[in-house]
């Protein structure tokens, strides 16, 4: 078993992306970094890499829909390390685009499985192991997206990332008399390879999108990472049941 002083940091769906900057910028601020994917050679090339700069990384391979998976492996990190302090559910997806006429239920069931009940699955069982920690929190990502309900076939998507931000308030709620803070992130329109097809498929309307941002850009994974590691800090700590909006003033109109 780790040292009870060392802060341990679980971070879901970090094998690329905003998650993978989350866990190196965690890493940075002195966690031991535990990483969830489903893609094990990226797993490897991820903690090789934070490994290198100095960062004390595992990976852990599980799909984040499935419920015994998850509750086994997130046992399995708290038994071997004593506690979590941090548990960012990142992990999540927009699972491809349906209207809701056209739309299966085995679709509208798995965008609701990757976003809410990943969240719901994963801090259900870190509890017990946030309660042994002395600055506890969880760090849920909604989106832009659960306030104005998606783009066109994105609505199922939207649907689920307002359930996020619900379950949110909720766990501040029950987890309060422990000391466990429970606070959301919500990015806009971030640079990553979750818009990946539409950069290739329609350039001209990728890049359109900075024209609706204040900001005039699109945002950068450091920049969601650098407001959970604030989140998971004790410069936070009278702050639970939040939701921040990481969005460069998106749709706010220019």
């Amino acid at each position: 078993m780790s040292n009870l002083n060392d802060k341990i940091a679980v971070v879901t769906g970090a094998t690329g992306g905003i998650g993978f900057q989350v866990a190196k910028r965690l890493g940075k601020d002195g966690y031991t970094v535990i990483l969830n994917g489903i893609e094990d050679e990226e797993g490897a090339k991820r903690i090789a890499e934070l490994k290198a700069e100095g960062i004390t990384a595992e990976y852990y391979s599980f799909d984040v829909t499935n419920e015994s998976a998850v509750t086994s492996n997130i046992n399995k990190i708290g038994e071997k390390y004593g506690k979590i302090d941090v548990l960012v559910n990142n992990a999540g997806g927009l699972g491809g685009r349906s209207r809701f006429e056209d739309m299966t239920t085995e679709f509208y069931r798995f965008v609701m499985a990757l976003n809410l009940d990943s969240t719901f699955f994963a801090s259900r069982a870190a509890i017990p192991y946030l309660k042994k920690s002395d600055n506890a929190s969880i760090i849920n990502y909604t989106s832009i997206a659960g306030w104005n309900a998606g783009g066109p076939g994105a609505g199922v998507y939207g649907t689920s990332k307002a359930g996020v931000h619900a379950l949110t308030r909720a766990l501040a709620k029950d987890l309060a008399e422990y000391g466990i803070r429970v606070n959301a992130v919500s990015p806009g329109t971030i640079d990553t390879p979750f818009h990946k097809e539409i950069k290739s498929s329609k350039p001209e309307v990728f890049a359109s999108w900075k024209n609706n941002i204040l900001l005039g850009r699109l945002g950068q994974p450091e920049e969601v990472a650098s407001v959970v590691s604030f989140l998971a800090s004790e410069n936070a700590s009278f702050m639970t049941a939040e939701t921040i909006q990481i969005t460069g003033g998106q749709g706010l109109g220019i």
